[in-house]
C-alpha cells in the first residue's frame, strides 16, 4: 500500500502476535471450561477458513487457519453449522461429551469463560505493569508550576494565571504536583489554603476544591489548572485522521508546537485546556518545523477546532497525536498493584459501555470505532513507543474490548449463546434448531456488514487527503 512507509511493514506480525494471544486466551477460556465439565472439544482454532496446520492430540484438533482474525472451541453437537447445507437439528444421543447433553447452567459457564479469560488477562497485564514498570509523569515531583489556568475557574478567580507557581497548599510548603495530587482529595467540597506566585509577589489565599464525584476522582485540571508536564513544547507524533483540523491545515510529523495564539503549552492537557476555554474559536497555531539541515522555521497556521470524541467525552480538538512527556518508573507493592488494576479496568469497562450506549443512542458515530486496521495502527504505535507501558496497556484494552464484546447479546457470540440458554431455561424446552440456525445466519451476515463498514472507515482515515474524494 502506498500509503505505508516501508517501517510500518511491521505492523502485520506486530498485529498478529497481539491478536494471537488475544484469541488463545479467549479461547483457552472456552476450552478449559468444557474439559472441566466433560465436553469433547474436536477442534481449537486460531483463525477462520481453510485449515493451514496442526496436530490432532486425544481427538483435538490444535490448528491454524487461514484468516487471522479471530479463532473458536468446536465441541461435539454444540451448534448448527452457520450456511450449513442441512437445516437439520443436533441429534439427541447418549454421549457424555456431547456439548447438548450437558445441562445449560454448565453450557453457560463454558459460554461465559471467554470473555472472563480476557477479563482475567486484562488484569492480570495491567497488575504486573503496575508491579514492574509502573510509569509514572516525571512532572509529579516538579514544583507545581502551572501551564495554563482557565480565567474564570475556581483557580483563574484567585488571580492565578499561566506560568505562576503554586508554594503552598493545605498544610504543605512549596508542594509538587504529586503533593497537590494526594491532599487535594482530601480538601474535597472545602476551603483549603491557596499560595502562589504571580509576577515575583506571593499572593496567599483559598481555594474551594470542589468535587462532585468520589474523593479520589479529584482532579485539578477541572478546577482549571494544568501542570507543566515537560519543558519542551508539545511536538507532533502523528496525524491518524486526515480529515482532521491539524492535517488540513498542514501539520506534519515532528513539527513543533511552539504556541496557539498567545498561549506557550507543554502537554497535549493544557492546549485542549485552551481550546475548551475559547469554546471552538479559531485561533493561530505557531509550529517550528526542521528542514533537511536542521535549521528550524517558524510558521503560523490558522486552526478551527472540531468538536469531536476524546477519551472523557466530547471537546474541542484539532487533531493530532503528541509525543508523550517524560515517565519515571515507580514500581507498586503487590496488594496496590492490583487494586490498581482493578480500578483501571473498572473505569475503562464503564467507558466502553458508555461508547456502545451513546453508539445504539447515536450520540457517538460509527466513525469512531476501530477495526482490526484501526487496532493494529494502535498497536504499531504502541509497539514503537519507548518502554514497556504503551504496548501492554494497549494490550490490557484490546483484551478488555474483547471481552466485552462478546459478551454481547449476539447471536454467534458468547453473549447470544447465553441469551438462547437463559431463554431457553425459562422455557424449559429448546428452542427449534432450524429458527437458531436461521437467526445465527442473519447475525453473520448483520456483523459481516458492520465489520466491513468500520474496516472501510478505518481505511479511509489512513489515505493521503489527495486520494479522498
Amino acid at each position: 500500500m502506498s500509503f505505508l512507509h516501508a517501517s510500518q511493514l511491521a505492523i502485520i506480525p506486530r498485529f498478529a502476535i497481539v491478536l494471537g494471544i488475544m484469541v488463545v486466551v479467549h479461547e483457552l477460556g472456552h476450552f478449559i471450561a468444557a474439559k472441566l465439565c466433560g465436553v469433547r472439544v474436536e477442534a481449537f482454532a486460531i483463525g477462520f477458513g481453510k485449515r493451514l496446520f496442526g496436530y490432532v492430540h486425544n481427538g483435538t484438533d490444535y490448528c491454524v487457519n487461514l484468516i487471522p482474525l479471530g479463532g473458536y472451541v468446536k465441541m461435539t453437537n454444540e451448534t448448527p453449522e452457520v450456511g450449513g447445507a442441512t437445516n437439520a437439528a443436533p441429534q439427541s444421543s447418549n454421549d457424555p461429551g456431547d456439548f447438548q447433553n450437558h445441562p445449560r447452567w454448565q453450557r453457560t459457564i463454558i459460554a461465559v469463560a471467554g470473555p472472563v479469560a480476557n477479563f482475567i488477562l486484562a488484569f492480570a497485564l495491567m497488575g504486573g505493569l503496575y508491579m514492574f514498570d509502573n510509569q509514572v509523569p516525571a512532572f509529579v515531583t516538579q514544583p507545581a508550576v502551572a501551564d495554563f489556568v482557565a480565567p474564570n475557574s475556581p483557580v483563574g478567580k484567585t488571580g492565578m494565571q499561566s506560568g505562576d507557581r503554586v508554594v503552598h497548599f493545605d498544610t504543605i510548603e512549596n508542594p509538587t504536583w504529586g503533593d497537590l495530587e494526594q491532599r487535594g482529595p482530601l480538601d474535597s467540597n472545602q476551603n483549603a489554603a491557596f499560595s502562589f506566585v504571580h509576577d515575583g509577589r506571593r499572593v496567599d489565599t483559598t481555594l474551594f476544591i470542589e468535587n462532585k464525584g468520589k474523593p479520589e476522582d479529584m482532579d485539578f485540571a477541572d478546577l482549571g489548572m494544568v501542570p507543566v508536564q515537560q519543558s519542551m513544547p508539545v511536538q507532533v507524533k502523528a496525524l491518524p485522521d486526515k480529515t482532521k483540523p491539524a492535517a488540513v491545515a498542514g501539520f506534519q510529523p515532528n513539527d513543533v508546537v511552539v504556541a496557539i495564539d498567545v498561549l506557550h503549552p507543554h502537554s497535549v492537557e493544557a492546549l485542549l485546556a485552551y481550546l475548551q476555554d475559547r469554546a471552538g474559536k479559531p485561533s493561530i497555531v505557531t509550529l517550528a518545523r526542521k528542514d533537511g539541515t536542521g535549521a528550524a522555521t517558524e510558521l503560523k497556521v490558522p486552526i478551527q477546532p472540531f468538536y469531536g470524541d476524546g477519551q472523557h467525552g466530547k471537546l474541542w480538538m484539532i487533531g493530532f497525536q503528541a509525543v508523550p512527556p517524560p515517565t519515571t518508573v515507580k514500581k507498586m507493592p503487590f496488594a496496590a498493584a492490583m487494586a490498581a488494576s482493578w480500578t483501571d479496568n473498572v473505569k475503562n469497562s464503564k467507558l466502553i459501555f458508555d461508547v456502545l450506549h451513546r453508539l445504539f443512542t447515536r450520540q457517538v458515530s460509527v466513525k469512531s470505532l476501530s477495526s482490526p486496521v484501526g487496532m493494529a495502527v494502535q498497536v504499531n504505535e504502541a509497539f514503537e513507543a519507548p518502554g514497556s507501558f504503551p504496548i501492554i496497556a494497549t494490550m490490557a484494552m484490546i483484551s478488555l474490548n474483547l471481552g466485552i464484546f462478546n459478551l454481547l447479546p449476539i447471536p454467534i457470540l458468547d453473549g447470544g449463546m447465553i441469551v438462547f440458554l437463559a431463554i431457553e431455561s425459562l422455557m424449559r424446552r429448546d428452542l427449534n434448531q432450524a429458527v437458531k440456525e436461521r437467526v445465527y445466519q442473519v447475525a453473520f451476515v448483520c456483523l459481516v456488514l458492520f465489520a466491513a463498514v468500520v474496516i472501510f472507515n478505518d481505511i479511509t482515515k489512513l489515505l493521503p487527503a489527495h486520494l479522498k474524494t
